[in-house]
């Protein structure tokens, strides 16, 4: 349970990182202070919902592009983001090109390593706490 909640921490900080990010990288893509938490957890759980189910679809209708599998659902989480109002903008085809890259590089590679940091430095406290306590008893 706990390693979940740290998993979803992560998640909502990365994509917070990842957003920001391409605001400040891509022309065209607008946060607006009053929704970006909304925005934020909004594409979070479209991400979780929609990542499973594109590589489902694209296992078995389209494998060629399994590969792009997180970025296809990037791409729809932001879109379902932007959805909401006050919250996330993305205007014009080469925003929509770049924010879903942006994006996906900066939660990929952030969930990767910020997610092993953390859940490998958890679970060493934790086995070594049992350890602890078996010494004990």
């Amino acid at each position: 349970m706990i390693r979940m909640l740290l998993q979803a921490a992560i998640n909502v900080v990365m994509a917070s990182l990842g957003l920001l990010l391409a605001q400040t990288l891509v022309d065209g893509v607008t946060l607006q202070a009053s929704g970006f938490i909304t925005a934020v957890l909004v594409f979070v759980l479209a991400q979780a919902v929609l990542g499973p189910f594109v590589f489902n679809m694209a296992r078995q209708y389209a494998s060629a592009i399994l590969g792009g599998v997180g970025l296809i659902s990037t791409l729809l989480a932001l879109w379902i983001a932007t959805l909401v109002p006050d919250g996330l903008t993305i205007s014009g085809v080469t925003a929509w090109v770049f924010a879903p890259l942006v994006v996906w590089i900066v939660t990929a590679l952030g969930t990767w390593i910020l997610g092993y940091l953390v859940l490998k430095r958890w679970w060493d406290k934790r086995k070594e706490e049992k350890n602890i306590r078996q010494a004990i008893a």
